[in-house]
């Protein structure tokens, strides 16, 4: 007979657990001293601990192993448990590999992200035409992010990625700081899909002249620096902002890529020639 500290260390099972599997009466001591309390072991429980290790190495939960362990246990039960419990982790697996497909996925997005900003100057640039679902309204600053998520479920209702580089148009960029604020949320199509009343689906127009500076913005503040100094840097340059449309900011991070407070972005401000 083994006192429990001396089966501990031969089982190499602390006596914390030890105490926990009599509890569960997963292994009972083989005596307890009714004066003192004190718990004994045999050698031969050594192999129920081995089997307890065995089964935990396969996925077992101690609810799951403590059937394993009875007398008249048959063996269709316990193939039984060996199938549900190869379903389980083989869902567990996929699982897995569904969230590690989406680590790379995001860390790819990461690395082109990093690719558009390398504490760059502001530069002109031409912006290309583009189908586009997007939504206009007055609306409270506070109410953007519903906005945002609105087109992105509509978007995503056809089929569409809406994780692509949305678009914010601030339609009255003289006053961007103003609440409410008349504004347009923008998102990119591969595909034709129906407008309704809310959701108009077209072609933004192109800009042949756009000041443009990639910064780190905080979509939570009301106001961005970067638009500050992309102005006066339009006024440095001696151009001068175009009306002709309205100043655009594109998310070159998505939403679910954001960590932290700071996304990386592009504010477009058209531009005219003096």
């Amino acid at each position: 007979m083994l006192k429990i500290s001396a089966f501990s260390k031969l089982t190499r099972v602390s006596v914390k657990t030890l105490r926990f599997y009599d509890n569960l009466g997963l292994l009972k001591p083989a005596v307890v001293d009714e004066n003192n309390g004190y718990r004994y072991y045999t050698e031969e429980q050594l192999l129920t601990v081995k089997r307890i290790v065995a089964l935990k190495e396969q996925g077992f939960t101690l609810e799951q192993i403590k059937p394993l362990l009875e007398k008249n246990v048959v063996p269709k039960a316990v193939k039984n448990q060996l199938t549900d419990k190869k379903k389980e982790l083989e869902q567990a697996i996929h699982a897995a590999q569904n969230q590690l497909n989406e680590i790379d996925r995001r860390l790819t997005r990461m690395e082109e992200s990093e690719e558009h900003y390398h504490n760059p100057p502001a530069t002109i640039r031409y912006v290309k035409p583009q189908l586009t679902a997007s939504i206009r309204d007055t609306i409270p600053r506070t109410q953007l992010c519903l906005m945002l998520d609105e087109i992105s479920q509509y978007v995503r209702s056809y089929g569409e990625d809406e994780g692509r580089l949305l678009t914010i148009l601030w339609h009255d960029f003289g006053s961007m700081n103003s609440d409410p604020v008349d504004i347009e949320v923008a998102l990119p199509l591969t595909k034709n899909i129906p407008s309704n009343g809310r959701v108009k689906v077209g072609i933004l127009p192109e800009l042949k002249a756009a000041a443009s500076l990639v910064h780190h913005c905080n979509p939570y503040l009301n106001s961005c620096p970067a638009v500050t100094e992309l102005m006066s840097w339009i006024s440095s340059q001696n151009f001068v902002y175009s009306e002709k449309e309205p100043v655009r900011e594109i998310y070159l991070t998505s939403d679910k890529d954001m960590y932290g407070t700071l996304r990386l972005a592009e504010l477009l401000v058209p531009i005219e020639y003096t």
